[in-house]
Formats: C-alpha cells, structure tokens, sequence
C-alpha cells in the first residue's frame, strides 16, 4: 500500500442543521407540487472554489468514480496513468520542472473541500485496476472500488483508511455474464444497507447487474436487461438503427450505474442504449426509460444516477455525458423535469466530459470527469424553484 497522508476531520452543529435545511427545502417542494401548484425543482448553481489544491504538489488524472460518504466527505477516485507528462513533469527522471507528482488514486475530503488523505495502488494480498472506475462508501464506512479494464476481473474493498479487507474475483479471470465469481470491468457499486448487498453495475465487458453479499464476497444473483439471463453473443444492430428501432433486448456495454432506493427499486444505467431500467431488488423488471433517445453519438446518455437526499428520495438525477447536462427527474412519475447544463466546455457551469456524479445529504452534486476533463467539482444545491423548460424531454 502506498503512504497515506491524513488530517483531522471537521465536525460541528452547523453541519446538522445544513442537512436538517436542505432535506426541509425538498420536502417543500414535494408538498407545493401534491398541492397541484407548477412544478418546483431543486436548483443548483456550480462552486468552482470549493476544492482547495492538493499537498505535495499532486496533480490528477481523469476522475473515474466519485462517492460521498455519512459525513458528507467526498472521494475522488482518479487515474494517475493518465496525467501527461506536461503536468507530472516533477515525477519524470529526471525532472522536467518543479510542478508536479501524481496523486495517490483515492483522495478523501471533508465538505469544504479541504484535503483529508489519499491512498491507494498495488499493495499485498490484492491485484490493483489496470483501469480505476468505480468507487462507494458503504453505511459502515468501507471503501468499495472497481477498474473498467478488460482484465479489471475483481472489486475491491479497503477500511476508510485504505487497509486491503475483501477481494471479489481475479484479475484476468472472467468468463462472461453468467460467471459468478468474476466481474467484467465492473463500472458502479452500491452497497444497500437493508440487505447488506453490494449491487454492481457490470459493466465494460459483461451485461448485467450482478449482486453479492458486502461481508462475505458470496454471489447471491445476477440478471441482464428487462430481468431476463444476460447474453454476450447478442449482436447490437448499427447505431442508427439502435436508437429508433425496438429496445435492445440485452443491456449494452457499458452498465455503467447501478443505485438502491429507500423503496427497495434498483435504478440500472444501460449508457450505450439510451437508457435506464428501474427492478425490484430480485431483478424483476418493473419499467424502462429513454433519455435523448435520438444521440447518435456512441458514448450513450445515462452515464450516472443519484438522487435527491429527502427521505423520499423524490428526485432522480441522470448524467447525460455525451449532451452535457444532467436530467433531473420525479422519481416516482419518472417525468423529465428539468435539465442542468447543456454546455460544453472546461469553465463554471459547462461540462467537458461529465461522467460520474454523486450527492451529499444536504442536495450538492459533485461530478467527476474523464478525457481531457480531469476534474472533480461542485453544484451546490440553492433550494427549490420553478422548472425550466428541459431540454431534450420526450
């Protein structure tokens, strides 16, 4: 393992009552909407100083996961293969210039963005990601992680201060969909209090959602699109075709997000098809929607999902990666509302390449980017107002 760097968490009555307001603000909405007034949804407007810079002179690559846990810290899962040499010269031989060193993969921090720790890479007793992906912080504060490499076969799950506890599969292991011992460049984890299930969106290379036992590591079930067995042979027609023909029948690589309701629903991101399937915690399939169905672009609509911290839960949040917005549904109608974003670029309020997002219990979204995004940042949630106009609703 390599050496972790820590700092004292900051804790205090005012972050209790920040949660206590945002949840009261929700819930506000939710009444003024039941009451049959316009619709109100929550409103964010981005905060690009929330991140304080890093020690050591670290740098990031491309943020492939992002997690908030029960104390509303944020983590970062990065790659630190990707940075180019122009930004890592520091860490060169010999040094380039004086700026700067990559990071350890998992940065921790606390909720004025103020750096915690970081650790993470290869280490004793585990295999480590060709590809860092996925990233959760369960309800007993483990730290699950995935890799979306072709041989990123296994997940992993470390203590909060990054001690090795559990490996799921092996790397360069897996044997398809229906295998139950290894996963396939595993994109997304959730790890369900109720049952003490880890839910896995599955992935880069296999079709499914696959679910294990979070103490154990034991398989318990798995199932593909519209609940039925996945199959890896299946053949997607050209794209045009994908996008105005009947559904697919199998999801599509990638299964790039997988969330657990309070209400027992998993909400699955099937990207590359243009949507999200919502289950019964068994897989039964219960419904199926389509986001900007007609993107032809190949990299899908639905990248993520969270949602709102009420104890309804009441709205769905969708990353729309490749028209760079994020959707914002009613969870329970599954209406589009609204949208946030829409613009591409690398300034405050635009997205580059939007591709993981999360969300605290007081309503901010954080947001992870890949390619040439490479960065983490903030929307901070501002109360509840009247819905725009969304655009690409269908």
């Amino acid at each position: 393992m390599k050496s972790r760097v820590t700092r004292s968490a900051i804790k205090g009555m005012g972050v209790c009552l920040a949660v206590m307001g945002g949840a009261g603000l929700l819930l506000a909405g939710a009444s003024a909407s039941a009451a049959g007034k316009a619709p109100r949804v929550p409103q964010f407007e981005p905060d690009p100083l929330w991140s304080q810079a890093l020690p050591n002179k670290w740098v990031t690559g491309m943020v492939g996961g992002i997690a908030v846990d029960s104390r509303d810290n944020v983590w970062v899962f990065h790659r630190p293969a990707t940075i180019p040499d122009g930004e890592r010269a520091a860490s060169l031989t010999p040094p380039q210039a004086e700026c700067c060193i990559p990071a350890p993969a998992v940065i921790e921090f606390d909720t004025k963005g103020r750096f915690l720790q970081a650790w993470g890479g290869p280490g004793p007793g585990y295999e480590w990601f060709t590809t860092q992906h996925g990233i959760f912080v369960d309800h007993k504060d483990n730290v699950w992680l995935s890799g979306s490499a072709k041989d990123d076969n296994q997940i992993l799950k470390f203590s909060k201060s990054g001690q090795f506890l559990m490996q799921i599969g092996h790397a360069g292991k897996n044997r398809g969909s229906n295998d139950t011992e290894n996963v396939g460049g595993p994109a997304s984890l959730f790890v369900y209090p109720k049952t003490n299930e880890l839910f896995v969106g599955d992935g880069y290379f296999n079709h499914r959602v696959v679910v294990f036992d979070a103490d154990t590591g034991k398989y318990k079930r798995h199932w593909g699109a519209y609940g039925k067995p996945p199959v890896d042979d299946y053949r997607f027609p050209p794209r045009p075709e994908l996008i105005t023909g009947e559904p697919p029948v199998q999801f599509n690589n990638p299964v790039h997000g997988v969330i657990v309701t309070n209400d027992d629903l998993v909400y699955v991101a099937d990207r590359t098809n243009n949507r999200f399937q919502v289950f019964a915690l068994d897989g039964t399939f219960i419904k199926e929607v389509f986001q900007a169905r007609n993107t032809l672009q190949a990299e899908g609509t639905v990248h993520g999902l969270a949602v709102s911290p009420d104890p309804a839960q009441r709205f769905l949040y969708v990353m729309d990666g490749s028209n760079k917005a994020i959707r914002i549904y009613d969870r329970k109608s599954l209406e589009l509302l609204a949208s946030v974003g829409g613009h591409a670029g690398h300034n405050a309020r635009e997205f580059f390449h939007a591709h993981s997002l999360t969300v605290d219990s007081r309503g901010n979204l954080f947001i992870g980017e890949v390619n040439n995004g490479q960065r983490y940042y903030k929307y901070a949630y501002k109360g509840m107002g009247p819905a725009a106009v969304a655009p690409g609703r269908e």
